[in-house]
């Protein structure tokens, strides 16, 4: 069994290019093969987005703290809270952060195909952001 401590996590900025805003991934890790499975804690300040990306096997997020929104390309603008729990199909186009007013924090999970996890697109433009809840804004 091995233990991840959380004095010994370590955080970095959420890249630029995958990310709009202040955004901090703590303890990212992936399991050894077998094992397909990677995660990590990720921090969005407010008005922090993840930019459009898909994942082969879907993704898992379990919200810790905070209020935030989602979408899946041509789908509904939604809303979750703390305690919610999000699953996002394989290979759908998302994303995913804080309201322009609340910070969110989850965990995600997701596995990889082929060695990759996510394939990064475009940046979520702030239209696309500002949305009205429930609204569909297909992405370019």
């Amino acid at each position: 069994m091995d233990i991840m401590r959380k004095d010994d996590m370590k955080t970095v900025a959420g890249p630029a290019e995958n990310f709009t805003g202040t955004v901090t991934i703590t303890g990212q890790f992936a399991r050894p093969d077998p094992s397909r499975v990677s995660g990590a804690i990720v921090h969005f300040e407010p008005g922090a987005r993840t930019a459009w990306h898909t994942h082969p096997a879907g993704q898992t997020l379990i919200v810790t703290e905070g209020v935030g929104w989602t979408q899946i390309e041509g789908g509904a603008k939604l809303e979750f809270h703390a305690g919610d729990i999000l699953w996002c199909p394989a290979e759908h186009k998302h994303w995913h952060g804080g309201t322009p007013h609340a910070s969110m924090t989850h965990i995600a999970i997701q596995e990889a195909v082929n060695g990759t996890p996510v394939t990064w697109m475009e940046k979520v433009t702030d239209e696309e952001y500002l949305a009205p809840l429930g609204s569909k804004v297909i992405a370019p």
